[in-house]
């Protein structure tokens, strides 16, 4: 390794970025290279900036050496960055669709779409049940247990029942 490769690896910039062998923060991510504790080897964790946990842990490869990890690098941290990003991406779509359903429901006069809305408050969960006309416009809205079970059937019962409660 020559002198400017060392100099780059140690280097901070005014903008908070790190590049070591073995840290690299940039771009609000940083991946660490940390010892695996599950086997000999090397692990790289990734971490969003504001996140107390890793979006990503992931095996890491050893260097030539057989004992030490491979230093980190701009591609290496452009694909970790990636494969982060993905992982929160389809987290947040789990979540989403946890959080929100939705049954569309043909009545005789019309198209009505029935939204069930989990909001996950930690002292009083709730659900917000929502009925929008053919337009998007909200026909009705009640508030239910976050426990309710939004169905073909029970959307028909509420549309059938005028929208009151269930």
């Amino acid at each position: 390794m020559n002198n400017d490769e060392t100099q780059n690896y140690s280097e901070q910039d005014q903008n908070g970025s790190i590049h070591e062998p073995r840290m690299w923060r940039d771009d609000g991510w940083t991946a660490r290279v940390i010892k695996n504790d599950d086997d000999e080897g090397w692990a790289v964790e990734m971490i969003k900036d504001g996140e107390a946990e890793p979006a990503l842990v992931g095996p890491w490869t050893m260097g030539r050496d057989k004992k030490n990890p491979k230093p980190l690098d701009t591609p290496a941290f452009h694909t970790l960055v990636k494969t982060a990003s993905e992982v929160l991406r389809r987290h947040e779509q789990q979540l989403h669709a946890t959080l929100h359903k939705s049954v569309v429901v043909n009545t005789a006069s019309a198209t009505i779409t029935v939204n069930l809305d989990i909001v996950p408050d930690e002292d009083d969960p709730y659900a917000m049940l929502s009925a929008l006309d053919d337009g998007g416009d909200q026909i009705a809205e009640v508030r239910v247990a976050p426990n309710f079970k939004l169905t073909r059937a029970s959307a028909e019962q509420w549309i059938e029942n005028e929208f009151r409660r269930p």
